[in-house]
């Protein structure tokens, strides 16, 4: 079984490469029999997607407090 940070990560990766795609071969909105399809809005929520990782990943880097005592 992965760990968290592994699955974040697949997640970011898979993410990134749909975002590659899309911005290879854009697609225009449509609307067909009353659904509204909106490619730019797809991009932004895949955008956030990795704005998301990015940010959980952060949080699983090692770090250090930095500290000094005083007499």
């Amino acid at each position: 079984m992965s760990t968290e940070t592994q699955q974040i990560t697949t997640i970011r990766s898979l993410t990134l490469a749909q975002l590659e795609e899309l911005r290879a071969n854009p697609k225009p909105t449509y609307s067909i029999d009353g659904q509204r399809v909106s490619w730019t809005e797809y991009i932004d929520s895949l955008q956030q997607t990795v704005d998301w990782c990015d940010r959980k990943l952060q949080g699983y880097e090692p770090f250090e407090f930095q500290s000094q005592g005083t007499t």
